[in-house]
């Protein structure tokens, strides 16, 4: 059985067949990851993927290799998932997740006849030996005994597995392949829970928080606290809130949401035994006096609430954890976007894995500026950026490191080039209207 690494963490993703992405690519993920580029340009695509693993494994009953259709990730149809042009594997799509130890996991999954996706292939590889784990669905009983006898079985007992004539085969057990066999307390040990729980591991601890994280509710319900929250994250939101309360350790939320402008205080008031409220300070600094100006979250600007899951989440996990932010700048005010950027540090700096996929310039340069005060090594700083063929709609992915100063080099298209543009174009209809007289 391989076992978690203590202190691993998830090293890189490689997908190919996904949507835009035909050809694998792959991103390095460190403490803090930022994916970048364009509207449509495979950037959410990337991490989809894990997602389907993430809600496959979590989900109450067993929907097969893939649940399409859950709290992580919509779909209805193979054909929205799949990459639509010119590919020998055009029914197929692959995920290798690879840890810092690296142990890995490769998956290939292929569209079956019948509808839904089957796990065609599994690959498992592990830093303490350099073999490589194959099982396919078209093995012969043959060929699993003769990889269960090389790679799988304990020295010891293989000759148990050698005089054994059961008749075996690969099965599908959610997105893993194991083996199933008519004498299952024999091969017991061999299931695939056994040869992927590493990374298994890091897929159910993921956090994930999506660009649209509904509206700020009157009342959230009561959920439990723990290392993992299966799911939507926001439903964890307040119950971790209360929690820290409770502890005397909801001061430090507090403390970021007032360091971003936003409120001084945020508290939870019990309703009943099934739901809690979030309240918020009114104003974005505490007065005197007024200790009791607290507001529902229902009632104060859309930042407040759709920031908070994402500071909730970046205190709540642990080192070796990742937590995957999509636009986790949405509805903040322009120096509150960049202040951001202070907290994706922080959580860095514990050794959480941040990934945020953003479309803030101002967030990247807050970044940039926590690595120039050296308030974050550009050593903990991962960039990706996303370009799609204008042509081909093919999704390639360019990645670039942080230098001492912060600077990252050319991107092949820079948001700065952006705001340059648009400053110079009014400059030139500014002078252009003044020149005509308006």
């Amino acid at each position: 059985m391989v076992r978690r690494v203590l202190g691993d963490a998830i090293a890189s993703l490689s997908v190919a067949g996904f949507k835009s992405i035909a050809r694998e690519q792959t991103i390095e993920i460190r403490p803090l990851t930022l994916l970048a580029g364009t509207n449509s340009s495979g950037k959410s695509s990337m991490l989809q993927p894990l997602l389907l693993l993430k809600q496959t494994l979590e989900n109450s009953y067993d929907p097969g290799a893939l649940m399409l259709d859950g709290p992580n990730v919509k779909f209805s149809s193979a054909k929205q998932l799949l990459f639509r042009g010119q590919s020998p594997r055009r029914n197929k799509f692959s995920i290798d997740v690879r840890l810092h130890s690296n142990f890995s996991v490769g998956l290939t999954f292929r569209h079956g006849t019948a509808g839904g996706f089957l796990t065609e292939a599994m690959r498992v590889r592990s830093g303490e030996s350099s073999n490589e784990i194959a099982l396919r669905h078209s093995m012969t009983s043959d060929e699993i005994r003769e990889l269960i006898i090389r790679d799988l079985a304990p020295e010891p007992d293989r000759h148990l597995f050698e005089s054994d004539n059961s008749t075996l085969r690969i099965a599908q057990e959610r997105c893993w392949l194991g083996i199933a066999s008519s004498r299952p307390r024999l091969y017991r040990a061999l299931l695939s829970t056994s040869l992927t729980e590493p990374v298994e591991t890091f897929i159910a601890e993921s956090i994930h928080l999506p660009g649209l994280r509904g509206n700020p509710e009157r009342s959230y319900p009561r959920a439990a606290v723990r290392d993992e929250f299966p799911g939507r994250f926001q439903d964890y939101m307040a119950s971790i809130v209360a929690e820290w309360q409770r502890k005397g350790e909801v001061q430090r939320l507090s403390d970021s949401l007032a360091r971003l402008g936003l409120t001084w205080k945020v508290r939870t008031e019990d309703i009943d035994d099934t739901r809690v409220e979030l309240q918020v300070g009114r104003l974005p600094r505490a007065r005197q006096g007024g200790a009791r100006d607290l507001v529902n979250i229902a009632d104060v600007g859309l930042g407040v609430s759709q920031v908070l899951p994402v500071l909730v989440a970046l205190q709540v996990a642990h080192r070796g954890q990742l937590v995957m932010l999509e636009q986790p700048e949405i509805h903040l005010h322009p120096r509150a976007q960049m202040l951001l950027a202070s907290e994706l540090a922080a959580a860095a700096n514990r050794g959480v894995q941040v990934v945020a996929e953003t479309h803030s310039s101002l967030l990247l340069r807050g970044v940039q500026t926590a690595v120039a005060d050296e308030t974050l090594s550009p050593d903990l700083v991962k960039l990706h950026w996303f370009q799609r063929d204008p042509t081909s709609g093919v999704t390639t992915v360019a990645s670039a490191d942080l230098d001492e100063a912060g600077a990252f080099g050319d991107w092949p298209e820079d948001f700065d080039d952006v705001a340059l543009s648009s400053e110079r174009a009014y400059l030139d209809a500014a002078e252009l209207s003044g020149a005509s007289g308006w």
